[in-house]
Order: structure tokens, then C-alpha cells, then sequence
């Protein structure tokens, strides 16, 4: 009896992974697995359908979009837009925007330096180097973007890179006792006691790559737009509406 059940139970896992083995592979994990096999090594995060019949969009590691054919023996690289009646719409690019306004939901203000106004009407995070000159002129205009109820959440963007001067100085701030008097001075030009703790630094580093960030300061909307540069707090209440 003993060795009846025995093979009895090996006869039903042996079925179980059969089974298993026999059923089809979805269209997602098909196009990834095609274009992995072409090029091993290009980062592929996701792939879902997309607007356009026929075409699944592939969402890369660094933020950019490719679409792939059902079969995933072809792709193409660009934006994908949408002709309307009133003009062009970028559906490449409003992926995106809801790609990072769901990445910048997940983290938390006390992973980030944050200046908020007394009240506050719109809110944004920026990508910031403390030895970048325009980020620099951002923060003498901060009493500006509060005045108009403009909350600033700083993210970590060390320009030269990890281990660098920069991103030593940025450490240094994130593990200050007071993290907005500490950005402050070293916006300032000012030096500031050199601290290292556990920190965001690296984490808002590879984050903002990830989001399209090239260069400092980046702002990023609540909608997850991305606007790279300086603005001056006139302009970005326009921009926000406010």
C-alpha cells in the first residue's frame, strides 16, 4: 500500500508539472522572452498593451518605451501619438508622466527635504545638486515659490555621480539634524559638518535616472510631467495653474 501511494503521488506531480509545462505563454512574457534572446542585455521592466492594434508597449529600465508586435518579431522606437480632430497628442509621453507620478507616490517626505508653505496649493519635487548653479539660483527664490503656496520636495541628484564631492556634501545634508537649514548653507556655497548616515541619496539617484533625469534641477509635476530647468516662481504658478 505504502509504495502504491508513493507512486500514486509521484504520478500526480509528474501530471501537475505537465500540466504546467503545456500551458501557452502570455503575449507579454513572449515579446519579452523574443527580445531578450536579441539583446540579452536591454533592461525590460514591463510590457502591456498599448493604444495601438496590434502593438504591446515595453517599458525600458531607464523610463523609455519601445513598441513591440504581437509576435515580438519587430519593434520600434519613438513616441506614439494620437491624431485628433483638434491636433497631435503624445500617448508615449503621458505613459511616462504616469509612470513617475506613481513611482514619486510611493516615496515618503521623510525620505526627502521638504519646504512647505503655510498654504499650500500645489506641490512638486525637484531633483536637485547642491553645487549646481541653477538649482542654487531655485533655492534664493524658495520664499517666492512659497509665497504662491508652492511646496518644493527635494530629491537627491548628485550630478558627478555616486562617491563623488557632491554627493558626499548631499549626504551630509540628508544627515543633518536640521535637513533645510543644512541644504541651505551648502546652496550658500557654505560648508556644513560632513555626516553619514542611512540615506536616500543613492536610491533618489538611480530614481531619477530611471524618470528621464538629465541634468539638475528637474522638476516633476503631480502629474508625473518632467521639466527639466530653472523657473522662476511667476512662471511655474502659471504652469501650475495657480
Amino acid at each position: 500500500m505504502r509504495f502504491l501511494l508513493v507512486g500514486l503521488l509521484g504520478w500526480l506531480i509528474f501530471l501537475a508539472v505537465s500540466v504546467q509545462a503545456d500551458q501557452p505563454i502570455s503575449t507579454e512574457q513572449k515579446i519579452t522572452e523574443k527580445i531578450q534572446a536579441a539583446v540579452p542585455k536591454l533592461p525590460i521592466v514591463a510590457v502591456k498593451p498599448s493604444p495601438m492594434k496590434g502593438f504591446y508597449e515595453v517599458e525600458l529600465a531607464n523610463g523609455e518605451r519601445v513598441f513591440a508586435s504581437e509576435d515580438g518579431t519587430h519593434f520600434v522606437a519613438g513616441d506614439l501619438f494620437q491624431v485628433l480632430d483638434e491636433g497631435l497628442v503624445n500617448l508615449t509621453e503621458q505613459s511616462r508622466d504616469a509612470g513617475r507620478a506613481e513611482k514619486m507616490s510611493s516615496i515618503k517626505d521623510e525620505q526627502l527635504i521638504v519646504f512647505t508653505p503655510k498654504i499650500k496649493k500645489a506641490s512638486i519635487a525637484v531633483f536637485t545638486d547642491v553645487d549646481c548653479g541653477y538649482c542654487r539660483k531655485l533655492h534664493q527664490e524658495m520664499d517666492g515659490y512659497l509665497a504662491r503656496g508652492i511646496e518644493i520636495k527635494y530629491l537627491a541628484f548628485p550630478r558627478a555621480g555616486i562617491g563623488s564631492n557632491s554627493y558626499k556634501k548631499i549626504v551630509s545634508a540628508w544627515c543633518a539634524d536640521d535637513r533645510q537649514e543644512a541644504i541651505t548653507r551648502l546652496k550658500n556655497g557654505e560648508e556644513i559638518e560632513a555626516k553619514d548616515c542611512e540615506n536616500p541619496v543613492a536610491e533618489h539617484y538611480s530614481l531619477g535616472s530611471e524618470m528621464g533625469v538629465r541634468g539638475t534641477p528637474a522638476l516633476v509635476l503631480e502629474s508625473g510631467q518632467l521639466v527639466p530647468g530653472f523657473i522662476e516662481p511667476d512662471r511655474l504658478a502659471a504652469l501650475l495653474g495657480l
